[in-house]
């Protein structure tokens, strides 16, 4: 049996390889293997390991890598220490392939150890651009040093061969998000509304996601006042806010909106993680998806309701004509928003769907040959 193991540091990708978890679970041919590092190990992020384990997963390894600090100094020493961890998790499970998806620190950790240990790397969502967030590199960083490439469109696909992958190594399968939305079964409202300690949502509610500009100089505090300052102008709608990741000067954020559901009690709330069903749930039933998180730009337009993005996270990415895109200070936000809630979408097309992902990537994961995986030659395109 081919040993699959999955490295997984954040709720919202877990979210995202839970369903090609479940599919590697059953299948007869494959052993599932789970790492559980960084954010789902943390008190303050909602310790979301037990989100796996509730889903009936075996987490077989816990590398504990987050430093209790979000400078620059602690994040690069939290690569350090994942660099550890996964020596000693790989040691003992001697996986036949490792599977990540994104572009996060924790991942760079995880794959650039997997490198020295010639272990085949399996990569979802690559070829992407987020320009102003250090991500960017990290996600093309991470292609190079991976041997099997699962893209969410055809231009992703192309421009991982554009790095020098093999063609016949690089698929495009769309997003594994997309599908979830598909396949899980959403809560009613009313089921919602409990989930979220009987907060009453009404019929206008937005979802707001902000996350630190990583290639940005000390503009989170600045940034997410100027948000909140544009959400005040809206005292109509409720709020559910989703709390950012363990970037650098994600701190700030977490407190400055903690401050402001303090103060607004009756129409905001927070969460470190609502989870893939409540978090799609709560989607099905908004007005809009506010902030700069790749959410909003992936999974949101398949529920036929805008995104406003917010400054230059996610500058690059393709998006479907609900995606409004604004600047970060106040009057553009102010803008932004009078826009996706005073404008009716429909026909709304998502680049990212694909028909069978999961599918699709087991299908290859299961397949395709191990032997000479780990050896590569740069691919010249003509």
């Amino acid at each position: 049996m081919r040993k699959i193991c999955v490295v997984t540091g954040s709720r919202a990708e877990y979210g995202l390889l839970s369903g090609l978890m479940h599919a590697v679970k059953i299948d007869p041919e494959l052993e599932l293997q789970v790492i559980a590092t960084n954010m789902h190990l943390s008190p303050e992020f909602g310790l979301t390991y037990r989100n796996i384990e509730e889903d009936g997963f075996t987490i077989n390894k816990k590398v504990v890598m987050l430093l209790s600090s979000d400078t620059a100094n602690a994040t690069a020493k939290s690569v350090g220490l994942g660099f550890m961890g996964f020596a000693d998790a790989y040691e003992d499970l001697k996986p036949d392939m490792v599977v990540v998806l994104g572009d996060r620190y924790e991942i760079l950790s995880a794959v650039s150890t997997a490198l020295f240990f010639k272990i085949p790397v399996a990569h979802l969502h690559g070829g992407e651009i987020t320009e102003g967030a250090y991500d960017d590199c990290i996600r093309h960083s991470i292609t190079k040093m991976s041997h099997l490439h699962f893209t969410s469109t055809e231009e992703y696909r192309h421009r991982v061969i554009q790095l020098g992958e093999d063609p016949k190594r690089v698929f495009n399968v769309g997003a594994p998000g997309i599908e979830n939305i598909k396949k899980v079964p959403l809560m009613s409202k009313s089921e919602l509304e409990a989930s979220l300690d009987g907060f009453e949502l009404g019929d206008k509610y937005m979802i707001v996601t902000y996350h630190p500009v990583t290639l940005e100089n000390a503009t989170a505090s600045e940034q997410i006042q100027n948000l909140l300052g544009a959400l005040d102008e809206y005292p109509d709608y409720k709020l559910i806010f989703t709390l950012p990741n363990s970037d650098t000067d994600g701190r700030i954020i977490i407190q400055l909106i903690n401050a402001y559901v303090a103060k607004h009690a009756d129409r905001a709330i927070a969460y470190p993680s609502l989870g893939l069903r409540r978090y799609l749930s709560a989607l099905k039933y908004a007005r809009a998806a506010v902030g700069n998180s790749s959410s909003g730009i992936i999974e949101v337009p398949s529920f036929g309701i805008p995104t406003l993005n917010i400054g230059d996270r996610q500058k690059g990415r393709l998006a479907a004509d609900s995606v409004v895109n604004c600047g970060t200070g106040k009057e553009d936000i102010l803008v932004g928003l009078d826009k996706v809630l005073h404008t009716e979408y429909t026909n709304i097309c998502n680049p990212y769907e694909g028909k069978n992902t999961t599918a699709d990537i087991l299908r290859v994961l299961k397949t395709y040959p191990l032997e000479g995986l780990i050896q590569k030659s740069f691919y010249n395109m003509k």
